[in-house]
């Protein structure tokens, strides 16, 4: 990817809606050079894909929680991806360093929804504990 490359791809996170126009006068380019440089992002794989961000609490979910597992014995990634995709209310894990051997993401509705969930995920075998950070505010946001 050139600056040009990086700067279409920085108008299309702001809005993937853009008109091949807006993003051109943007960037510097005709609308066809933007669409011919985005189909290539799109085909190489730097793009995957194009999606719409919704406001968790206009879906229910506006309660939410990053839990610690600590699992016992030897846990692969596997098992645990298996075991938290059967959880609803995970919307995101990843294996980490440190004490704990993974940390997911939580979103549900409300408290009792949520202890439901984390219920779900201590009452597995592999997981021996767990410790839970509910979030109270969302300072910054970059993942959209």
């Amino acid at each position: 990817m050139d600056q040009v490359d990086r700067a279409i791809v920085e108008c299309l996170k702001a809005n993937s809606r853009a008109p091949y126009g807006d993003i051109g006068a943007e960037v510097g380019l005709s609308a066809s050079a933007v669409k011919r440089r985005i189909d290539r992002l799109v085909e190489d794989g730097t793009i995957r894909g194009f999606t719409i961000v919704i406001d968790p609490a206009a879906e229910g979910r506006a309660t939410e929680a990053y839990v610690e597992l600590f699992c016992r014995g030897n846990v692969t990634p596997d098992n645990l991806r298996r075991m938290l995709t059967a959880v609803p209310e995970v919307v995101g894990a990843v294996t980490v360093t440190g004490e704990a051997d993974a940390l997911a993401h939580i979103r549900s509705a409300d408290m009792p929804s949520l202890e439901r969930a984390l219920e779900r995920v201590r009452h597995t075998a592999m997981v021996d504990h767990t410790r839970s950070a509910i979030v109270l505010s969302r300072l910054i946001d970059r993942s959209a």
